[in-house]
């Protein structure tokens, strides 16, 4: 049966199995611009790329309970040692034992130890487990902690909190909205961009002006992380897909018939450019099949990562990584994301088992950078919902849980960082690490209500300008990428080494 143009195209241009490069289609009118800024781009002086540098973001949904990720492991009396954490959770089952936790010096805490979830390092052989974590990389000097960070429109005590003084977060405590505004790098409104899509915006043209694939790249599916206004965000499965075959065209085979058909649709591409929705339609399908071709000779990654969700999504990060300069890239940003922390019950067993699989992959991954020569010019770097409520939810093996709360720990993993160390602006105790008091100085709520939910000293534009100047952002572009960010007064917390000139 014949068929006309339209529904030739139509059925073979469905047949394409390119993802992430038809996920912001909808902006066809800004695509078509932002292909011929490229092609200007690369006759203009003065788009020399510098030293490659990425950033992976790893997202931890549901909102990870830092509590019992970062906990005190010293015994001196302060409000905020071994003896507050055990009393305020061992009773309803929640403690972890004192002699379980991974011991770290702190060097900005007076040297004092603290104690980092067991799941966090090496664990007993067994199936997706490759026996190692990223507790030994602290001691290595590879990884930081950026304590006490969370959603805020400004910096706020508890007393502005409680009267409302300043404003508080777009629908604080609300999943949907908290991951809006840690991916969206504001919190006053509701972001349609986010931090990472925005900042491919501003350096795809000088960072990577010949680069056959988007700066930003998602392992988990369309995120408002990637989505910026010019961006076009790549999407690929995980390396249970190979990287030959994840914008590899389907419907095609070396029948004469099927070649034919292959070589009709490319040049139909060709017509009809006059238009701008099919010229972008045209530079979308084109760039895929520029780096699929690039993609099919692929260097395989050396190191051996866990075969779990979280395993599987970091190794393809770490095989395109390795297939950068086939693709012309320079700069990359990544997302991958981990979900399952919404522990309102059974967290014991659930934190733990997806901890495991967290820091086994983080592991396997900075190895592998390790192993490609660039440990120091990628890093990964951890986001959540939020934390959860230091006072626990329910009683009884397999039930106790927490629930929705505000300022949680991140860990930064590679070796860009300055050190090992925990990061953030002072709470009111004069560190980084939150009095673990409930009603106490750093709990939004009080009276019977309280239940430990603290209020952030360090703002989710702090944390990611940090790291965003680390990757090569300059500084007068960080209003660009962060429009609220001059309501905090320090937007370099200083655990990322300074960019080379």
């Amino acid at each position: 049966m014949k068929q006309n143009r339209r529904e030739f195209l139509i059925k073979t241009g469905c047949a394409l199995s390119m993802t992430a490069l038809a996920t912001q289609m909808r902006h066809f009118g800004l695509v078509s611009a932002y292909a011929q800024k490229a092609d200007d781009a690369k006759t203009e002086p003065g788009f020399v790329p510098s030293d490659y540098r990425a950033l992976v973001c790893v997202f931890m949904s549901g909102g990870n309970d830092g509590n019992n990720v970062v906990i005190p492991n010293h015994s001196d009396g302060t409000l905020s040692n071994y003896g507050v954490y055990s009393a305020a959770r061992n009773t309803q089952g929640l403690a972890i034992p004192q002699a379980n936790l991974l011991p770290i010096t702190v060097p900005r805490m007076g040297n004092l130890t603290y104690g980092l979830h067991p799941a966090l390092g090496p664990q007993t052989p067994a199936t997706n487990i490759v026996n190692n974590g990223i507790h030994e990389l602290w001691a290595a000097g590879k990884m930081a902690i950026v304590t006490n960070v969370g959603t805020l429109t400004a910096p706020m005590t508890r007393a502005q909190y409680q009267n409302g003084s300043v404003a508080k977060p777009f629908q604080l405590f609300s999943h949907s909205d908290q991951v809006s505004q840690y991916q969206g790098g504001r919190s006053d409104v509701e972001s349609l961009t986010g931090w990472g899509g925005r900042i491919s915006d501003l350096r795809t043209l000088p960072d990577n002006p010949s680069g056959l694939v988007p700066m930003i790249t998602s392992i988990s599916g369309a995120q408002l992380f990637t989505s910026g206004q010019t961006t076009l965000p790549l999407a690929i499965a995980n390396a249970g897909t190979s990287l030959a075959g994840v914008l590899n065209p389907q419907g095609y085979n070396a029948t004469a018939a099927s070649q034919a058909r292959l070589a009709a649709f490319n040049s139909l591409r060709g017509i009809d450019l006059s238009s701008s929705v099919v010229a972008a339609a045209s530079h979308v399908t084109d760039s895929a099949m520029q780096a699929n071709a690039a993609l099919q000779t692929f260097n395989e990654v050396t190191v051996t990562f866990p075969t779990t969700s979280i395993g599987l999504q970091l190794k393809q990060v770490a095989r395109l990584i390795k297939t950068r300069t086939s693709l012309g890239v320079n700069r990359q940003i990544f997302y991958v994301q981990l979900g399952g922390f919404d522990t309102h019950n059974g967290q014991i067993a659930t934190q733990n088992t997806l901890l495991v699989q967290l820091s086994q992959a983080m592991r396997a991954f900075y190895d592998e950078m390790l192993a490609q020569g660039i440990a120091d010019k990628v890093t990964q770097f951890t986001m959540a919902d939020f934390s959860r409520t230091f006072n626990p939810a329910g009683t009884g093996t397999g039930v106790v849980g927490t629930d929705h709360a505000w300022a949680n720990h991140h860990f930064v993993v590679g070796g860009g960082i300055t050190a090992s160390d925990f990061y953030g602006v002072n709470t009111t105790n004069g560190t980084p690490f939150p009095t673990l008091t409930m009603n106490g100085p750093d709990d939004a709520d009080s009276g019977s209500t309280a239940r430990g939910r603290w209020i952030p000293t360090t703002s989710i534009e702090q944390y990611a300008a940090t790291l965003s100047r680390w990757y090569g952002l300059p500084d007068a572009n960080l209003v660009n990428v962060f429009p609220k960010i001059a309501n905090f007064p320090n937007t370099n917390l200083g655990f990322m080494q300074p960019p080379a000139p």
